[in-house]
């Protein structure tokens, strides 16, 4: 399977830019590739003052041109994540699109960020399942997930052996990145994809270094803190045959996730 991660660079304040600059990036990562992946609200940027206004619906424009772009070149598309509004409120959400053009799933940013008070603008999803893409189980997260490792458990348990996680994650916490993206790979033994942005909001700065990681926590593919399109490839046997050998998955206790 061969995937691309567009390492975007987005800007504050300017969606008609960002938008236009994110599907011309997209129109090359697709190329040759089964599955290309976005950043984190790509389309807006941080401005979350400005959701409201820029937040969009399901059929609209941006959505609509990703689908063209998946389904003309044959490559799947994990829109990063997009403002959308959904049963009335904004969500921060994961748009899935399969190589047909065709929706197939649709993710909701599940912990907001408590410290930017991301609730006043999001509403938290709240459901979360494995979907397919390729006939590989594949699972969905969202940036601050990746603090919370019962998610990711949950989807390995529910099947999920490829996990993406766009994000907008800042400079300053980068070895956190790193160090969380491996950690979820190497404990549910699956893949993990990366995909963050460059440039800043405000004084804070994007870290970038998008990264594949393989489920025996051996980064693939890194991306440096500049805007591009990193391309790797992964071999779904390799779950298989580390699960084989030591499947930690078969020893988890379900019975303390009701405690």
């Amino acid at each position: 399977m061969k995937i691309s991660l567009v390492q975007m660079k987005i800007q504050e304040k300017n969606k008609d830019a960002n938008v236009k600059h994110g599907l011309e990036l997209l129109q090359k990562a697709v190329i040759g590739q089964d599955i290309a992946v976005m950043p984190e609200i790509w389309t807006t940027g941080y401005s979350l003052g400005r959701l409201e206004k820029e937040a969009e619906e399901l059929d609209g424009p941006a959505v609509k041109n990703l689908q063209k772009i998946a389904k003309d070149s044959n490559c799947a598309v994990i829109a990063g994540s997009i403002p959308l509004r959904l049963d009335g409120k904004v969500h921060n959400t994961s748009v899935v699109i399969n190589k047909s053009g065709d929706i197939i799933y649709l993710y909701s940013k599940m912990h907001l960020f408590g410290m930017f008070k991301e609730e006043r603008f999001f509403a938290a999803g709240d459901t979360y399942e494995p979907f397919v893409l390729d006939g590989v189980a594949c699972g969905a997260s969202i940036c601050y997930d990746l603090r919370f490792p019962e998610l990711y458990r949950r989807l390995a348990l529910k099947g999920a052996k490829v996990i993406f996680v766009p994000a907008e994650w800042p400079e300053a916490r980068g070895d956190v990145w790193r160090l969380l993206l491996q950690a979820r790979a190497v404990e549910n033994q699956t893949y993990i994809c990366g995909v963050n942005c460059v440039g800043t909001f405000k004084d804070d700065t994007f870290y970038g270094h998008s990264m594949i990681v393989a489920p025996n926590g051996k980064i693939l593919v890194e991306g440096g803190s500049e805007e591009e399109i990193l391309h790797g490839e992964i071999d779904i046997e390799l779950v298989e045959t580390m699960r084989r050998k030591l499947n930690a998955l078969d020893d988890v206790r379900p019975v303390i996730f009701t405690k």
